[in-house]
């Protein structure tokens, strides 16, 4: 036998959230378009303000319109919107912000799109309407062109307006994402997370107006930009770490090779073992960069924060540890080796004043291979440490912790 609740979740088809911090000025008209469009809709629906701490009566000015106020005590744009979609009991729900900026009274697409299957519908402002005032010249011509350009490129999302605040989901679907941060950057996540579990994600065309309110926006421009795109990097090592990582090391392989067995001149500039040492350094940081980005991916993938690569696994599968390890030794043997030769030629001249600019190369590509051959040892243990805890079932794992006199 169901409860009141469970019937409740039941009927309703949409829930419109509108996370709140003093929003006393706006709110009313929000809960109040949000309301009609429901009914002018004829759907089953309810209106939920999410208050992040109110000290200016928002939370009377919700009920008196007929919102459902839901408290959450955990500080931050994202807190507020998770509490709320937790307590949604519609099927979908529709999130906008609470200062009177986006067209609550024209939903009807987001919802159309909804039933048709879409999971994810995110609105639109550059095709809907930006009418002046509504957004700073910074994030309208900078801020968000580039975050949405870098999140169609990182993770091939075909959405125009990455940070569009207008947006409608499955309830059930987003929260089986697990979505975690509580700031600005939650509207990143959503849309990160929802591509990389492959779900459908539509746009439609949505307005923005100047908001309604006398105060600043608590959105910082510059703080807030920087925790998006820390969110972007952090979501795709290939980009953070991988791609750049190879560039050094294409660089620093191709400048050991060339300035290898002497000085090269180009025009009037001489290249000698400065810049042989600036190409080592290259590859050591490439080398490093590489086998941090495989690691991070990896681990990401553990904690389900990441799908799986297939190209990723394959490649862990062909790389095992004793392969690695080999791998490894072999050009540690190798950087050995070339210090072993720079000494015999130390060796040859009585072991006396040596002319750096002639014998200098040979130890340099022996601490390139030593370094390599150490980082690549290491990041097999790693890795392999991974696969291990992944193949230990989870209640034999807790036991051997608990059983564990040392650690335990």
């Amino acid at each position: 036998m169901t409860n009141a609740v469970e019937r409740d979740a039941e009927q309703v088809e949409l829930t419109i959230v509108l996370p709140c911090l003093n929003e006393a000025e706006t709110l009313e008209t929000c809960v109040r378009k949000a309301m009609r469009s429901i009914q002018d809709l004829d759907i089953a629906g309810e209106v939920i303000v999410a208050d992040n701490g109110s000290t200016d009566g928002s939370q009377d000015i919700a009920r008196s319109g007929g919102a459902r106020v839901v408290d959450v005590p955990g500080r931050g744009y994202g807190a507020a919107l998770q509490g709320g979609i937790e307590a949604a009991r519609g099927r979908f729900v529709l999130m906008a912000d609470a200062d009177d900026s986006y067209a609550l009274d024209d939903i009807g697409p987001f919802v159309e799109a909804l039933r048709a299957g879409a999971d994810l519908v995110i609105g639109n402002r550059f095709k809907g309407g930006i009418e002046p005032g509504a957004m700073p010249f910074l994030h309208r011509w900078l801020g968000n062109p580039v975050l949405s350009r870098l999140g169609r490129t990182f993770f091939h999302i075909p959405v125009g307006d990455f940070h569009c605040g207008m947006r409608a989901f499955s309830r059930d679907r987003i929260l089986d994402l697990g979505l975690r941060t509580t700031g600005m950057e939650f509207a990143s996540e959503m849309v990160v997370r929802a591509s990389l579990a492959n779900f459908r994600i539509d746009e439609v065309p949505t307005t923005l107006r100047p908001d309604g309110r006398s105060r600043a926006p608590h959105l910082r421009t510059w703080s807030d930009g920087w925790r998006h795109l820390r969110f972007l990097l952090a979501f795709s090592p290939r980009w953070l770490f991988f791609y750049p990582a190879l560039a050094l090391l294409g660089f620093g392989v191709a400048g050991l090779m060339w300035l290898g067995f002497g000085a090269r001149q180009v025009g009037g500039v001489t290249f000698s073992v400065q810049t042989m040492l600036a190409c080592a350094t290259a590859v050591i940081v490439g080398i490093q960069a590489i086998g941090l980005a495989v690691v991070a991916r990896s681990y990401a993938a553990h904690l389900g924060l990441l799908p799986n690569s297939p190209r990723l696994e394959l490649g862990l599968e062909r790389l095992t540890l004793e392969r690695g390890l080999i791998a490894g030794a072999v050009l540690m043997l190798l950087g050995v080796a070339s210090f072993v030769v720079a000494v015999a030629l130390w060796g040859a001249a009585d072991f006396g004043n040596l002319d750096v600019i002639r014998t200098i190369r040979v130890p340099i590509i022996g601490m390139v291979m030593v370094i390599a051959g150490l980082q690549l040892m290491m990041v097999s243990f790693t890795l392999s440490l991974g696969q291990i805890s992944a193949s230990v079932p989870a209640g034999r794992a807790t036991r051997e912790r608990v059983a564990d006199p040392v650690n335990g």
